[in-house]
């Protein structure tokens, strides 16, 4: 393979709004000289002029030095037509997520361009192949996705089309590198890495919505007691409903209306409604937003807790064991089964089992138990003291038994939050749909498990990519837990990843 340098390319950036300043920021920091365009007269230098501003305040907090600031600004020249830019070798492009719009440029970049200029694209949702169709030289257009803010956030998906030559995603991976990002190869596909994969967090909790199981309190609660930063539901306040439905209508679209990306109709109402989040003061939750506003139920009251017996395997087992134990809970373990449950006599006897994904109802009509509950995953290596934990009631159980399972759990140190009989629960079906779309972007060359695990912790944030929650839960779990999901709705939506389904029978 042939290499390209672009370590002391001239860079164009065109598009001066908040991602093209931060890409100009980043670039002109490592050194670059970096001409800065828009299509608005003016724009270019007042994105300039604020940079100026933004950098000089991260002198006063020592996090950069003055001379390196002064530098760095002295290397950016706005210009006000393309012409000016001529010598770059490289071009980030970072305007409107039009496809038209952006390959009239690209068109006019060739031929303004030296040939051996690297065109990159900075868009989020738009095919590369597609923006490359039509050049004289389609093997020299790459995808460069940052995230935003570019300047804090580490993450560049670096994406090929069909035309992309190795070489020129490879000098673009290399060279984000050198400016201090992590970059990830993806495959130009529908959502690429992080667009893509995400799409569950928010869906199931939609579904969840949908079916009136859970509040947006409740399912917010479980997910951030896992390690995410934000509940679903905050998340798609702070993202606005209409772009977050916009994304997803997308995903769809260009899916070929594949079950698993539909939107939802929650989301489409809000929408209708100029409900769209923080920006219109109210979606699912209202802005300024109350203390109580996004409380969860409180606990209930503690009482005492019969003995117990606790069976299963895995790390999980041991800590509900070890919790117990600490709170002076008579515990005794059978480790013959790996089913995960919580067993316990008297007249408010019953069992709660860890969820496989079928309801408490089935599980009592399956085993003719019907005193049972079942209990939300935990896929966190440790469980902070009162973490909310989703659990649900089979129909026909006793009152006098649903709250004696809330007080087993809580004599665990966890808050229980009952929720409606939902198969999956919270956690579980949200989980498992995040490792199996990441498990098809794999199988279907899109990225690796290692690209996929660092685009989700370093692009969205999440606590652990899908990968590392697949080793921690396992293969056989999540399996078994999505077969029980498409049992139950009976559509395309649960399917089991390929790569999922050999990795589960070998």
């Amino acid at each position: 393979m042939s290499t390209l340098n672009l370590q002391a390319a001239n860079v164009l950036v065109v598009g001066a709004g908040i991602m093209g300043a931060g890409i100009a920021q980043v670039a002109a920091l490592a050194g670059h000289h970096v001409f800065l365009h828009d299509a608005r007269e003016g724009a270019a230098q007042e994105a300039k002029d604020q940079l100026s501003v933004a950098l000089h305040v991260l002198v006063s907090k020592g996090k950069l030095q003055h001379d390196d600031v002064e530098a760095a600004l002295t290397r950016i020249t706005p210009i006000s037509a393309l012409r000016y830019g001529k010598t770059a070798t490289l071009v980030v492009e970072a305007i409107v997520e039009n496809l038209d719009v952006k390959r009239k440029l690209f068109a006019e970049l060739e031929a303004l361009l030296p040939e051996d200029a690297v065109l990159a694209t900075n868009t989020s949702s738009i095919s590369v192949t597609a923006l490359a169709n039509g050049l004289k030289r389609p093997e020299r257009l790459v995808g460069m996705h940052f995230f935003n803010p570019v300047p804090l956030m580490k993450l560049v998906e670096v994406v090929s089309g069909l035309h992309t030559a190795p070489e020129v995603a490879e000098a673009i991976f290399t060279l984000a590198q050198s400016w201090g990002k992590t970059a990830v190869h993806a495959k130009s596909t529908p959502g690429f890495i992080v667009n893509r994969i995400a799409r569950p967090y928010y869906a199931e909790t939609l579904a969840l919505l949908a079916e009136q199981a859970v509040s947006p309190q409740v399912a917010d609660a479980c997910l951030r007691s896992v390690g995410f930063r934000m509940g679903p539901c905050e998340l798609m306040d702070l993202i606005g409903h209409d772009t977050n439905f916009a994304v997803t209508r997308s995903v769809y679209e260009a899916n070929f209306y594949d079950k698993r990306y539909v939107p939802s109709g929650v989301q489409r109402d809000l929408v209708d409604g100029g409900l769209l989040g923080r920006k219109s003061g109210r979606g699912f939750y209202r802005y300024p937003q109350s203390e109580a506003d996004k409380a969860v139920p409180a606990a209930a009251p503690q009482s005492p807790v019969p003995a117990l017996t606790l069976t299963g395997q895995g790390a999980q087992a041991q800590r509900l064991a070890d919790a117990l134990t600490a709170q002076g809970v008579g515990v005794t373990r059978d480790t013959s089964t790996p089913t995960l449950s919580l067993l316990w006599a008297g007249e408010a006897g019953g069992r709660l089992l860890l969820t496989d994904g079928r309801t408490a109802l089935q599980r009592a009509l399956q085993d003719g138990q019907a005193q049972t509950a079942v209990f939300d995953w935990s896929v966190t290596p440790t469980v902070a003291p009162g973490s909310p934990l989703a659990f649900a009631v089979a129909e026909g159980a006793s009152e006098a038994f649903a709250q004696a399972a809330a007080g087993v759990l809580a004599a665990a140190g966890l808050h229980p939050l009952r929720m409606a009989d939902a198969p999956g629960l919270v956690v579980a079906r949200s989980i498992a749909m995040l490792i199996n779309e990441g498990a098809d972007a794999v199988q279907q060359g899109v990225c690796s498990t290692e690209g996929a695990d660092a685009a989700m912790k370093l692009g969205v944030n999440y606590p652990a990519g899908p990968f590392e929650w697949l080793q921690r839960v396992g293969v056989g779990a999540v399996v078994t837990l999505l077969d029980a999901l498409d049992a139950h709705y009976r559509g395309e939506r649960y399917r089991v990843s390929p790569w999922l389904r050999i990795r589960a029978v070998g």
